[in-house]
């Protein structure tokens, strides 16, 4: 291998951290010891390391816990776990939670230089694969983030930019666009990366709920509250808190929430006690809050401590380049997870998928292909397994006018409001079409 193997010993016994630093650097590794799995995931922030030697039993944080935080990030990192009071169950746990290997102190030399022989045989042999896969992308937990569109492109790069800092950011876009998976890509891109992501949709809980779920509550704090139990802003302590749908909490929550911000601490309900968090804060909204803000219903001060920085995801009809990949990727999901064999589609029902506009962006797509894999002949998805109602939109019209400005209406909206086109494909004049767009007061929802 062209670099030297790198080590990270982590071990709360000055005497094993030495022993092993010193073993290791004559070998020629390059090594770095810490004494707890915090210090450890706090070095793990700024460099990685081929191999990583934990204890199992530490102050704080152990480290099975501490492998499956690195796991969670990065499967393929090669953890030896180590300890001095070995267990079946202990060494059944490491394993089934992706060690490499297990050994007991005290160490046998020869045992332990051939279990480093072994992984470095292993990095040698993925070294190579690893290096094409981060030349296809150099983000991480962006695999469900499918497209390859100018529109796609450009929201990556926002996310790989902004997950350097750790400044609040505002995630906007229709219903069912991805927003919480760009949400989950920044925080797993960033120097917290190693800590919790803690997500709550604001929409689902009512403004008591919200406040307490939010900032946890004291033992007999309200009817039921037979316990104490933490809040989501004291849970992300290091980590990211993903707060979706942002637009719905009350004003009375938009004022406990602003001064959380400002001050990073809290107290929990039915408390006294001022409760510190480290955290950065993500949002993501369907609505305009901009426009909420000039109606007097969200808090400008908010507002702006909140959207220090915005990403907009874009609906799927301004990125239908994308539509074919995506049609590859939930047929290719779908088939798995229901254990049938890979259909194809057929070109007639793609260009039929490729010219509808989804309201309900790429949510209503997967929902389309799943249902179409449900329904369908198990061999190829056809315009008839697609959920596409013939005359929906005309059935309820009775007046020639009325089914006049719906066919009119989905002209418009089938070719973006470009009036030429749209036009052309109604057989009719610019002219014509603008006077009918003035007789039915048809708006463009742009």
């Amino acid at each position: 291998m062209a670099h030297k193997i790198s080590i990270l010993i982590v071990d709360d016994e000055e005497s094993v951290r030495d022993s092993l630093f010193n073993w290791f650097r004559e070998d020629g590794f390059v090594v770095e010891c810490a004494e707890d799995a915090q210090k450890a995931l706090s070095i793990l922030e700024s460099r990685n390391f081929d191999i990583i030697l934990a204890d199992i039993r530490m102050p704080g944080m152990d480290g099975l816990e501490m492998q499956r935080r690195i796991k969670a990030l990065n499967k393929d990192s090669i953890i030896i776990i180590m300890t001095a009071f070995a267990s079946v169950e202990s060494a059944v746990r490491a394993l089934k939670d992706g060690a490499f290997d297990y050994i007991t102190k005290p160490f046998d030399p020869d045992d332990l230089s051939h279990l480093i022989r072994n992984a470095t045989k292993q990095i040698s042999l993925e070294a190579e694969n690893e290096a094409l896969k981060e030349k296809v992308i150099s983000l991480e937990n962006i695999d469900d983030v499918i497209g390859n569109s100018k529109a796609v492109i450009k929201v990556l790069k926002e996310v790989e930019t902004v997950a350097k800092s750790s400044s609040s950011v505002i995630i906007t876009g229709e219903s069912g666009t991805g927003k919480e998976l760009i949400a989950k890509a920044i925080p797993s891109n960033s120097k917290r990366k190693y800590f919790p992501l803690v997500s709550v949709h604001c929409g689902a809980l009512t403004e008591s709920l919200l406040e307490s779920e939010l900032f946890g509550h004291e033992k007999g704090a309200f009817t039921g509250a037979m316990y104490t139990r933490k809040g989501r802003f004291e849970m992300a302590d290091g980590g990211t808190i993903f707060l979706d749908e942002i637009s719905t909490i009350s004003p009375k929550m938009q004022v406990e929430l602003l001064r959380v911000l400002e001050t990073k601490s809290f107290v929990r309900v039915g408390g006294n006690k001022e409760v510190s968090s480290d955290f950065r804060i993500i949002c993501a909204t369907n609505k305009d809050l901009m426009k909420m803000v000039k109606k007097g219903t969200f808090r400008e001060d908010l507002y702006y401590r909140l959207n220090v920085v915005n990403i907009t995801v874009p609906p799927l009809r301004d990125r239908k380049e994308d539509i074919p990949l995506l049609v590859d990727y939930f047929i290719k999901k779908y088939c798995t997870s229901m254990s049938r064999n890979l259909v194809t589609i057929e070109a007639p029902a793609l260009k039929r998928l490729e010219e509808y506009d989804y309201p309900g962006n790429v949510r209503e797509l997967e929902n389309m292909i799943e249902r179409a894999i449900v329904v369908g002949d198990q061999k190829e998805i056809r315009i008839r397994d697609l959920p596409f109602e013939k005359n929906a939109a005309v059935s309820s019209v009775e007046s020639l006018d009325d089914m006049e400005k719906v066919h009119i209406q989905q002209i418009l909206t089938k070719y973006s409001w470009n009036i030429s086109r749209s036009a052309k494909a109604l057989h009719v004049d610019r002219m014509t079409l603008y006077n009918k767009i003035k007789k039915y007061d048809l708006k463009s929802p742009l």
